[in-house]
């Protein structure tokens, strides 16, 4: 008998209906000569200090570092998963053959390998590999199963990072805790949690401590439009007052005009990542909202694997689109114009080379029905970016109108949509005050009036104070693009891909990272300002160990967990890294002899606007 096991009951029972396990029993299906099981996600976990020790369960100071000689697993303490893993565990121990059905991805081979170790399994094991639970791509999967074998990165991968953050978590909270918190609250320290908190905090003090800095802008109207000095901004009022004075009196004159088309392409296909920033940007979602949505997107097979950090397809799955694009009924009007002539194939779009354990999130073509109103804002979104990037690119042109008062060069710009290109697709997300554009910028997308070289007239002349501004608040969206590029600010594209490598977590985790920050009580939402509390505050400031909270060192981390995937880094010294790196903290903050405290921020304090989940 063949036993397969699925992540989900869900996706069980998808799988057996395609394989033809159609006899119900209680814990799995089966016929066809295979039994098709599930887990719940985590079935197992890693044991806890005092499974290894009784002089492990105290919390005391003493006792620090705790570094097991050989890390070992359990089952987690629920009667639903002991009932499970029951019927898991007979049924591997008679199986032929075992096909690990649980999501192609690194956390997915985790939690699988685990529940067939606690199982005690000895047969072979295949592993099925998909991106989507459409009945064709099941079965595509089955028809292309590998060894157990192939995966043997992904999983060492996934157990290096459960331990790190074990051996991490475990120590540091224990040695804050007892150091810093007063005997009044536990002070959760982890490998991801606290540089991210570090960041928004970072953010606070930067914002706190921002010093105003005057500066003068002369501007000019001339019909109707509104020229700025190419000067640029005046550091002192008395600079700005000579040229206005110069200009006093004087006609404006038109010296120069520049007009160049430019080209503007297809954002590209969302990533996990992307698609959170969006989607928190148009419709509030948090990141664990928009995961949930997607998620369950994919369940249903509407869309393909979310937990994903590329914005690639690989090759083969070209022909694949055209059958994809004709299933996407809803969009008709937009996918009529493609389906008429060949699709083109960008390299910005299919990219094998991108591509290592899934690809892009894009739609499947199955037609949704039933769908929430927050599952059709997501939908929507992964569909106009598939069908947006086989369309040509916006073109626009730029014009730039130079003019001259008494010596004094002023400037105007403006950009007109020629050809829309694929933002007939999307559309522009409305300006929410979130991120306000510069004057520079907004000018650049204005109409101009046509001007021509040599007219001259009055103009209205104006010298205008202002103040430079502070750095604005996290949001979830600038928050998310801030852990994925380990706190660099990069808004290019291509380069935000080239920093993924060192970014800190995963694109499936970063949401729960930030929901533990909110259960914690060390961040709080201020409308869609991410503020820290007081206790997250003083919890940074007191950590005086870079390794702890700094994005870019985690970072560092992060990309040699993905090389261990890649087979070029060796789980080994990774992990003998971290103990050196956990043994090296306490010793530090064991000889911390300051009388730092944290203060607790009572829960009634951080309750504001209940969290949409």
């Amino acid at each position: 008998m063949i036993v397969c096991i699925a992540e989900k009951p869900s996706v069980a029972k998808d799988i057996a209906r395609v394989i033809g396990a159609t006899q119900s029993h209680d814990g799995y299906m089966e016929g066809n000569g295979y039994q098709v099981t599930w887990t719940f996600g985590h079935l197992c976990t890693l044991k806890e200090p005092h499974d290894y020790t009784p002089l492990w369960k105290p919390w005391a100071l003493s006792r620090l570092p705790m570094i097991p000689p050989r890390f070992g697993i359990k089952l987690i303490d629920s009667p639903t998963i002991a009932k499970q893993f029951h019927v898991i565990e007979q049924l591997m121990q008679k199986a032929d053959r075992i096909i690990n059905c649980g999501d192609a991805g690194q956390e997915g081979e985790l939690i699988q390998r685990w529940v067939m170790q606690k199982a005690r399994a000895t047969c072979p094991v295949s592993r099925l590999w998909i991106s989507s639970l459409t009945e064709e791509s099941i079965r595509e999967g089955f028809s292309a199963l590998k060894d157990q074998s192939e995966y043997q990165s992904l999983y060492e991968a996934g157990l290096s990072r459960a331990i790190g953050d074990w051996l991490l978590g475990m120590n540091a909270t224990r040695l804050y805790t007892l150091k810093y918190g007063q005997n009044r609250q536990v002070l959760s320290i982890g490998r991801v949690q606290t540089p991210t908190l570090a960041l928004i905090v970072n953010r606070y003090w930067e914002i706190h401590n921002f010093q105003p800095q005057p500066y003068w802008v002369l501007t000019t109207i001339y019909r109707d439009t509104t020229f700025t000095a190419v000067k640029g901004k005046y550091p002192s009022a008395e600079q700005g007052q000579a040229d206005l004075q110069r200009i006093l009196g004087h006609e404006f004159t038109v010296t120069d005009i520049t007009t160049k088309k430019g080209k503007e392409a297809p954002p590209r296909l969302y990533d996990l990542t992307s698609l959170q920033v969006e989607c928190n940007k148009r419709y509030g979602f948090s990141a664990d909202q928009t995961l949930q949505l997607i998620q369950g997107l994919y369940e249903k097979k509407y869309t393909t694997y979310p937990r994903v950090d590329t914005t690639y397809l690989s090759d083969d799955i070209y022909p694949k689109c055209p059958k994809i694009l004709q299933g996407l009924t809803s969009y008709a009007t937009l996918t009529a114009p493609l389906l008429s002539k060949k699709l083109p194939k960008s390299k910005k779009v299919f990219d094998s080379s991108k591509v290592t354990d899934h690809h892009a999130i894009i739609p499947t073509g199955v037609a949704p029905q039933s769908l929430s109103p927050d599952e059709q804002c997501v939908y929507d979104e992964v569909c106009r970016h598939f069908i947006a990037v086989f369309y040509p690119d916006c073109v626009f042109s730029q014009t730039t109108v130079i003019g001259d008062v008494n010596s004094v060069a002023f400037k105007a710009g403006g950009k007109q949509i020629l050809e829309p290109g694929w933002r007939t697709v999307i559309k522009p997300a409305k300006n929410d005050g979130e991120e306000k554009k510069d004057d520079e910028n907004k000018n650049e997308e204005r109409i101009l009036p046509a001007f021509t070289v040599g007219e001259h007239g009055p103009h209205q002349p104006q010298l205008t104070e202002k103040k430079t501004t502070p750095p604005k608040p996290y949001t979830e969206a600038t928050l998310l693009r801030a852990m994925e590029t380990a706190g660099k600010n990069i808004e290019d594209e291509s380069l935000r891909e080239a920093m993924k490598e060192n970014g800190i977590g995963r694109p499936s985790t970063r949401a729960a990272i930030i929901e533990t920050l909110f259960k914690r009580r060390y961040i709080r939402k201020e409308r869609k300002s991410l503020e820290p509390t007081p206790t997250g505050i003083e919890l940074v400031g007191l950590i005086h160990e870079e390794l702890l909270k700094s994005a870019e060192l985690t970072g560092i981390w992060e990309k040699k967990l993905r090389e261990i995937e890649q087979h070029k880094y060796d789980a080994g010294q990774f992990i003998n890294e971290l103990k050196q790196m956990v043994t090296d903290i306490v010793w530090q903050v064991m000889n911390d002899n300051s009388n730092r405290r944290v203060a607790v921020t009572p829960e009634e304090k951080t309750k504001g606007k209940k969290r949409k989940l």
